[in-house]
């Protein structure tokens, strides 16, 4: 096992990994020791702040489908034998749940040793050089896997949003995703305060978001804009192609929802407006696709920017006309803005900024402002 380590692992060409694979497919007595020594890696990489989901979405985008099965079950084998660490957090709890659902033994295909053996190897050399992240949420409380079940508003915000990218209707589309942005903000008001008024212990936390190539750097500025918009900080980190957004809770989950839908809305309308550019004789895909999706990003940025501008003048207006709950926010919302900038800060003190570059095509640029218009991103709701 050494040996078949030390040749493989420590070694970048194929060769290396060749040899440590056929000495581990020589020997079944291996399997175990190979096995113990995967879930090691993976608990490796928890210690350097890697979360499930990040650890599979990174290996999905390095290598093939069998390692990501195989990643899987040891995520699934380190969480059942590791009974004496804390209970993971809801985030936490709902990766491995995902991640169970990838971990399906009965369906998984069938491999010679040999193969198998290089596919472990591949996989442990990727976790072996895994950088050291910024620490998200720890476990807390005793040691389970049980978590607290999602909302019945995240559940319901949830579904609209998923009819209106569903649908071939835009007048529809357009009402569930006014609807399901009405939902998210008066969902994120009434937890910012009651956690004032029960003096509740409410700190920012942080989550990561992966953003995919192609045309990763739109979509990272879309994410931007919408963690702005929700109370949010974000920061992209091109290299392993995830963004990190810091915000309270109701602020997190309200920008995952959001940014997915408007992706998918993004990408089905690019989708048919090329199409359309082609049936013209037109025929630069790429360039068109990318100025589409940076004029897409930059549009509903400022979109989103003007509906948290009208957001506070409304609720100050509401304070100054004595409506119920309108006094307490606006100090709760301005404390709570402090308090994500300062985490944001403690997390990256040192960032830059980068811009969209390969911006070259004129009717991509101006489709994709068109359909940033056309998107629905709501407002938040009148206060009572």
């Amino acid at each position: 096992m050494d040996r078949a380590f030390e040749a493989a692992l420590y070694a970048d060409t194929d060769a290396a990994l060749d040899t440590g694979a056929s000495l581990l497919a020589a020997d079944p007595a291996a399997d175990a020791e190979l096995a113990r020594r995967g879930r090691e890696f993976v608990a490796g990489a928890w210690r350097r702040g890697w979360q499930p989901a990040d650890v599979v979405r990174f290996v999905r985008r390095e290598l093939e489908d069998a390692h990501v099965r195989l990643l899987a079950r040891l995520i699934v084998e380190e969480t059942e034998r590791a009974t004496e660490q804390p209970s993971p957090s809801p985030r936490w709890a709902a990766q491995l749940d995902e991640v169970r659902a990838l971990h399906e033994p009965d369906t998984a295909p069938r491999t010679d040793r040999f193969s198998h053996a290089t596919a472990a190897l591949e996989l442990y050399r990727l976790l072996l050089r895994l950088p050291t992240l910024e620490p998200l949420d720890r476990p807390q409380g005793p040691a389970t896997t049980a978590h607290h079940p999602e909302s019945r508003m995240l559940t319901r915000i949830r579904g609209l949003l998923a009819k209106a990218e569903a649908t071939d209707f835009p007048e529809e589309a357009e009402a569930l995703s006014a609807k399901a942005q009405e939902l998210m903000a008066r969902h994120s008001i009434d937890e910012a305060l009651l956690a004032a008024r029960t003096h509740a212990k409410d700190a920012p936390g942080a989550c990561r978001i992966g953003v995919d190539p192609p045309y990763e750097t739109a979509k990272a500025v879309l994410l931007d804009a919408v963690a702005r918009a929700n109370r949010c900080e974000a920061v992209w980190n091109e290299p392993l192609g995830f963004s990190t957004v810091v915000g309270f809770e109701p602020d997190l989950e309200a920008v995952e929802l959001l940014f997915t839908s408007l992706l998918v809305q993004a990408t089905t309308a690019m989708t048919k407006a090329e199409a359309a550019q082609r049936k013209g004789g037109r025929k630069r895909t790429k360039t068109f696709r990318q100025s589409f999706l940076a004029a897409y990003a930059h549009r509903i940025g400022d979109r989103l920017a003007e509906v948290a501008e009208a957001q506070v003048a409304e609720t100050a207006e509401a304070a100054a006309t004595g409506a119920e709950d309108a006094g307490d926010l606006l100090p709760v919302l301005a404390a709570r803005d402090v308090a994500v900038r300062d985490h944001f800060t403690h997390m990256f003190p040192d960032t830059v900024t980068t811009r969209v570059r390969g911006v070259t095509d004129a009717a991509g640029w101006r489709q994709g402002a068109e359909a940033a218009d056309r998107a629905q991103v709501g407002v938040r709701p009148r206060l009572p």
